[in-house]
């Protein structure tokens, strides 16, 4: 069982998603290796804009663009140090890194997440 969850949320242009979905897919791979306890990547389908807020909003969605929601778990905040700390300094990544990001980065939010209910 996960007791603790990074989140992801990206605007990322259709038309790039099998570009995102390579990349995601290798960025996985290693997150999994170095032990995360799952890797999901997840593209909107049934997502609206909202009159106060919304995952469009949230990233500032553009014509021509989907939401990626996206979350990786781990046995706990601890573990999930230890996984990003080695994901990070894997030449692997700093290659992955380097490549031509097929979404605007700058409009991503992420951020790390204790459980509150697990069922």
């Amino acid at each position: 069982m996960s007791n603790y969850v990074d989140g992801f949320v990206a605007p990322v242009p259709s038309k790039n998603l099998d570009a995102y979905k390579a990349i995601s897919e290798k960025a996985g791979k290693l997150w999994m290796e170095y032990g995360a306890l799952s890797y999901v990547e997840s593209v909107s389908d049934d997502v609206e804009s909202g009159e106060e807020t919304s995952f469009p909003q949230s990233v500032n969605l553009k014509k021509g663009e989907v939401v990626v929601f996206s979350w990786i778990t781990y046995k706990s905040r601890e573990h999930r140090d230890e996984v990003l700390e080695k994901v990070m300094s894997d030449k692997r990544m700093v290659d992955l890194e380097s490549e031509d990001m097929p979404f605007d980065g700058k409009r991503m939010m992420w951020g790390g997440f204790k459980n509150l209910i697990s069922l």
